[in-house]
């Protein structure tokens, strides 16, 4: 009886000790995530009422419920869902912020932040979008359907701006006859004057209507299968911007066939097609409102629209023909943006080789397009803000002459402004270190911008004058920051994480030094009995000498083999090596339980990993499976030397991107991996997509080799080590016949040191905790029996 009651005080006063005792397994692990507790998420703040809105889980539904709080009331109360109704969206201010137009329930509604009032703009069945002031704000200008219309705030005129027409077939156009009914109709009109005075009477009427419609309004033609995909209007209403998107044709899609379904038939999914198909493109015009007329938008003066990208010195012959073509590369027109006043527009183009981005004004005469910088890279041009087909671009006006944006120029993604009258370019941020997200202050005075300046791992909230200067850090914690900037510019609500705790909301005064207040309390008691581990932020010198970060897990007590497990993180652009929740938060829970049972895990944010600037993002151009797979090896030779590791027990796995590292590891280094687990892996990179490909690998049938020293399948023969695959059958991402074409070419290799586990019913990133429970049982058995050399 002592005996127990010892225990129960020593559990009581020790909680520590009582946490230790929460032993993790697999199956707890990868249950249903609320077990967890849910995060709060998809924070915003109300435009006008001063209310924070956020998703959020505190009772472990189904579903995760609407909370708010304001900055006077901070405790969260339950909204009844209609709330989502008057969230307004696409809010655009006047110049002196005293009036908004936005975007409520398909409708545009107008606010006066001095009265409080509000006034609807139109009530229609149609969607309206994308509302803005003219530069006198007597007019709202805004997109319907495919066309733009303008309504007066004066008399509520409303007038439609374009008519985008598809075809060109005009209205009373009549089919052709033969010529046996083309004569019977003559011989008609020869017979009967009244039928030929009708006919008289009609053309002129048709003539008068035809006019009348041409001097109302122009109709600007679309091709059947083009799609009007921009709509700019200058504020001054003097000018109209569009581009037009003409998708390629005869392009051909995987089918991936899903097995289990309700109807009991296997049924077809039509999924994307492969790298190196062709490309859909991009044509600009723009329509003068005044003069009535169309001219094309052009970029046949853009510096270096005839290069000739650096990888083709290897395909002599291929170059040759190019030169002899002397043709203009491929472009996408991307964004139109307008100065204040509407006299001066700014435009972005993106080379289809993904080598240039190019921003030039545009000449209202002539449409001719006129650079005013340009960034290249022989690699691909990418990188937070800068825009291309890996995100979106951090461009505008500071004022009528003045433009902001982002460019890797120094190696880094930084802010610069430029006057477009002097053409003087000044970087604003400087430094080994990204901006990671930015915005404009509504006066226009101050840069916000998220940067992850104190160090690659951790992100905090900055302000700027727009003239450059010191950069100011508003928040303060350590870890991962997300900030959501109040409507008033004067409160952040932010979404904060460390490394062993998941995402909380905070508010916070938008000013240095202030304190942040925690809202939320999300994690359930279960989750908090574990001591889950903050690991251990590293870093090593590669072979090539540059600076390469890690986590850490190490255990109290090594297994007496001492093994070790790498873990290489999905995307291959994506950061995991940082001071915030990982979004592979199941892979992190997994390693506490690997480092409890006596392993040491290494965790890189190898060669190409996002966070760590230009030359880290494009290491592995034309060559994946090189930097960093040499990353994955230099890890593997710092825990033999540095942490006591087995060489002979190590290691390996990943998802997507890095299950395709961990076969090139099995295949290519087999001295170094005794084992890896290889989950929903790219096996062919000629099969993936293009977007993602032909940025790092160019195009199949223009650069063969780079896919040749790239693709996990080419390399099978190497195989030594013990391999688990596992995929899912209703991959769109990656498509299951990668896998399968990767088990016959180790079929008829005669390999037998591998399995493939397979999951019916699963995507690209699995959905049911039985798939991912099973899934990495198998991993932790792979470990358990393979990494045991003494």
């Amino acid at each position: 009886m002592k005996r127990i009651l010892l225990f129960i005080i020593l559990t009581y006063f020790n909680p520590v000790w009582a946490q230790q005792k929460t032993n993790l397994t697999v199956e707890k692990i990868m249950r249903d995530p609320k077990w967890m507790g849910v995060s709060p998420e998809n924070i915003r703040w109300g435009e006008f009422d001063g209310h924070i809105y956020f998703r959020w889980n505190p009772e472990n539904l189904d579903y995760s419920p609407l909370y708010s709080i304001t900055v006077r009331d901070q405790e969260p109360k339950r909204q009844e869902e209609d709330v989502t109704r008057s969230f307004t969206q696409q809010t655009q201010y006047n110049r002196s912020g005293n009036r908004a137009v936005y975007v409520k329930g398909g409708d545009i509604f107008i606010y006066d932040l001095k009265t409080r009032s509000e006034k609807q703009l139109t009530a229609t069945i149609e969607e309206e979008s994308k509302p803005q002031f003219n530069v006198r704000e007597d007019v709202v200008f805004f997109k319907r359907e495919n066309n733009l219309y303008s309504l007066s705030l004066i008399n509520g005129e409303l007038k439609q701006l374009t008519n985008f027409v598809k075809g060109s077939k005009k209205k009373g156009d009549a089919p052709k006859l033969s010529d046996q009914n083309q004569w019977l109709k003559e011989n008609q009109l020869t017979l009967f004057d009244v039928l030929n005075d009708r006919k008289q009477k009609k053309h002129r009427a048709d003539s008068l209507e035809e006019l009348q419609r041409i001097k109302l309004l122009r109709e600007l033609p679309i091709a059947e299968n083009e799609i009007v995909r921009t709509i700019a209007a200058s504020p001054n209403l003097q000018y109209i911007a569009y581009i037009k998107y003409s998708p390629a044709k005869d392009n051909r899609n995987t089918i991936v066939p899903n097995y289990v379904t309700e109807s009991g038939y296997t049924e077809d999914i039509q999924t994307r097609n492969k790298v190196g198909e062709e490309q859909g493109a991009t044509a600009a015009y723009l329509y003068k409102v005044k003069e009535d007329t169309v001219v094309r938008i052009t970029t046949a003066n853009l510096e270096g629209i005839k290069d000739i990208p650096a990888f083709y010195n290897d395909y002599p012959e291929k170059k040759d023909s190019l030169i002899k073509l002397d043709k203009d590369r491929a472009v996408n027109i991307a964004g139109i943006y307008w100065n204040p006043v509407g006299n001066k527009a700014l435009i972005t183009v993106y080379a289809q080789d993904h080598k240039d981005r190019w921003l030039t004004l545009l000449d209202l005469s002539t449409g001719a397009l006129q650079m005013i910088d340009r960034q290249h890279d022989d690699a691909w041009i990418a990188g937070p803000g800068i825009g291309g087909s890996w995100g979106g671009e951090n461009v505008g006006w500071i004022d009528d002459h003045q433009i902001y944006f982002q460019s890797e120029q120094t190696g880094y993604s930084h802010l610069y402004s430029m006057s477009v009258d002097s053409r003087v370019k000044k970087q604003l941020t400087k430094g080994r270190f990204e901006v990671q997200d930015l915005v404009l202050s509504k006066d226009k005075k101050t840069f916000y911008l998220t940067a992850n300046k104190e160090h690659p791992g951790i992100t905090h909230f900055y302000s700027m004058p727009v003239s450059g200067g010191t950069l100011q850090q508003i928040t303060s914690m350590k870890g991962g920051n997300e900030v959501s900037l109040s409507p008033d510019e004067k409160w952040l609500a932010i979404r904060y994480s460390s490394s062993n705790r998941p995402w909380e909301l905070y508010l916070q005064e938008n000013r240095p030094g202030a304190k942040a207040k925690q809202i939320t309390e999300s994690r359930s008691a279960e989750f908090k009995a574990y001591p889950w581990r903050s690991p251990e932020v590293i870093s090593f010198t590669n072979r090539h000498q540059d600076s390469v970060y890690a986590r850490l897990y190490r255990p109290e007590t090594p297994k007496k083999n001492s093994p070790a497990v790498i873990f290489v993180h999905g995307a291959g652009y994506l950061q995991n090596v940082h001071y915030w929740w990982s979004s592979y938060f199941r892979e992190y829970m997994f390693h506490n339980l690997l480092t409890d049972l006596g392993y040491t895990v290494l965790d890189i944010d190898y060669t190409a990993s996002a966070g760590y600037g230009r030359n880290h993002r494009t290491g592995i151009y034309r060559h994946m499976g090189g930097k960093d797979l040499s990353d994955q090896v230099d890890g593997a030779k710092l825990l033999v030397e540095k942490y006591q590791v087995n060489p002979k027990n190590i290691g390996i796995y990943g998802g997507s991107y890095g299950g395709f590292i961990t076969l090139m590891a099995l295949f290519t280094q087999p001295e170094v991996f005794t084992a890896g687990g290889a989950l929903r892996s790219v096996t062919d990179w000629a099969h993936y997509n293009h977007g993602y490909t032909s940025n790092i690998l160019n195009e199949p049938i223009n650069d063969p080799k780079a896919y040749q020293q790239s693709s996990p399948i080419n390399f099978a023969e190497g195989l030594r080590g013990h391999l688990l695959m596992c995929h899912g059958m209703v991959d769109v991402n990656v498509h299951f016949q990668d896998i399968v074409r990767l088990s016959q070419r180790l079929i008829e290799l005669g390999k037998n040191n591998w399995e493939l586990a397979v999951y019916p019913v699963e995507d690209h990133g699995f959905v049911e905790p039985s798939s991912w429970t099973d899934e990495y049982k198998r991993i932790l058995k792979l470990f358990e029996e393979k990494l045991i050399n003494e």
